[in-house]
């Protein structure tokens, strides 16, 4: 049944109806409501994840890691200090970095690193845009300091990895 509400509304009832529906606005529903259920199955399975175990969705879980995570990621380029961060999640340096580490196998601030270099490597293959301004975006005060960072990581020079793994537009074509 079409538009029902209440307790007895069923996701997967509506998406059934949206599968065959024409109606304007379906596949935005569709696309939506994959992305909630797929949300809805991690939180499952973090929920049912054991306590002592470590990983990704186990540091999600937790409260103050979790809440670490986000403002790392949200705000990556931000100039963050282990202090800064254990007091935004309401720990100590000490059991920050702890924790951090138990959970997640790194430091924080080796987290936050990858984080920006990872982000900066997809975006030197998928854009155009200029060194320079991909470093401030990833959190780095000079380009040289993004080289040399970047280049301990990945072995070779933003550029050069650049120019290695951008696809040229006729390999693109078919």
């Amino acid at each position: 049944m079409r538009g029902r509400s209440g307790p007895e509304f069923s996701w997967n009832q509506h998406g059934l109806e949206e599968v065959g529906s024409n109606s304007v606005g379906s596949a935005a529903v569709l696309a939506k409501l994959s992305e909630a259920l797929f949300i809805e199955a991690l939180r499952k399975y973090a929920a049912q994840l054991p306590e002592d175990r470590a990983g990704w969705l186990a540091a999600a879980r937790d409260p103050h890691i979790g809440r670490a995570l986000v403002l790392l990621h949200s705000r990556m380029a931000h100039p963050w200090t282990l202090s800064d961060v254990a007091s935004n999640v309401g720990l100590s340096r000490s059991a920050f970095i702890e924790r951090f580490s138990q959970l997640l196998s790194v430091p924080p601030m080796t987290y936050l690193t990858r984080l920006r270099l990872h982000l900066a490597a997809r975006a030197l293959v998928t854009s155009a845009v200029k060194m320079p301004t991909i470093a401030e975006q990833v959190g780095y005060e000079s380009e040289a300091a993004f080289n040399r960072t970047f280049s301990r990581e990945f072995g070779m020079s933003p550029a050069r990895y650049r120019s290695m793994n951008r696809s040229s537009p006729e390999e693109g074509r078919g």
